[in-house]
């Protein structure tokens, strides 16, 4: 069975002209954390949605699967959260059946949450957390996160559904820190750095990068709306994937021990 490989760019509606002739379900996972000076949250999740379920309607798409957020709203305070949100509300009015997933913290290979941590673990002699460290997340195993969308693809063609899910265990950013550095078998000093100064450092942080960039160590980029993510608790039914989708995920330590590694 071949594919045709096809490029757009979502922000682009003329570059999506015809790219989804013939499909029947579009799969929409585009999403970015971070924003940049060509890629902004209202640019990628609100217009490239809005120009990706425009194509879908004139192409005649059947189906279309949008990958949000635990913790989307359209009153939330956080862009991130609120964009996201909007292409929610883009997609259920678009009159094509659709399916919504929303789930707590994914991780994997090369996924941007366990690899900024790792980063930050090996980066000195002590490992900054800021804040109590206390916000709770489900993080959620990639290959059950896919287990959940064949699923749903195979199961869910018919009505419209929204779910919000995570993995088997609430754990705090401390605990999460803990597996992490467990897994890799590394012990160093915490400390816990108030937000407020935290803040205040994040244009000398920008500095500092720079330098440890030419100096060859990576430290990952902190942004103010990431920090106030990190603050706030992103969890759900520890039991949503078994009542949805009828099986139980891996737990995070399982998990860390099938991907994460040790940066050569």
């Amino acid at each position: 069975m071949g594919f045709e490989a096809v490029q757009g760019d979502i922000t682009d509606a003329d570059s999506l002209h015809g790219a989804l002739d013939g499909a029947e379900t579009i799969v929409h996972l585009v999403g970015i954390i971070e924003e940049n000076a060509k890629s902004t949250f209202e640019s990628v999740h609100v217009q490239g949605t809005r120009n990706l379920v425009n194509e879908s309607v004139s192409s005649g798409v059947k189906r279309i699967f949008y990958q949000s957020a635990l913790g989307a709203d359209i009153q939330s305070p956080f862009a991130y959260l609120k964009t996201k949100a909007e292409a929610e509300k883009i997609v259920v009015s678009s009159d094509i059946p659709y399916t919504i997933f929303k789930p707590s913290l994914i991780v994997g290979k090369g996924d941007g949450f366990t690899e900024r941590m790792r980063k930050l673990i090996s980066a000195g002699p002590v490992v900054p957390v800021p804040g109590s460290g206390l916000a709770r997340f489900q993080p959620l195993y990639i290959r059950d996160w896919l287990e959940c969308f064949r699923l749903a693809l195979i199961h869910g063609v018919s009505g419209n559904r929204i779910y919000e899910f995570g993995g088997p265990e609430q754990l705090t950013y401390n605990e999460i820190l803990k597996e992490i550095m467990d897994v890799l078998e590394i012990k160093k000093p915490v400390i816990h750095v108030p937000m407020g100064v935290v803040r205040l450092s994040l244009p000398f942080m920008g500095a500092v990068r720079s330098v440890a960039s030419a100096l060859g160590r990576e430290i990952p980029p902190v942004t103010d709306e990431l920090l106030s993510l990190l603050g706030m608790d992103n969890v759900c039914d520890k039991d949503s994937i078994r009542k949805h989708f009828g099986f139980t995920p891996s737990r995070f330590k399982e998990a860390l021990r099938e991907f994460l590694q040790v940066s050569p």
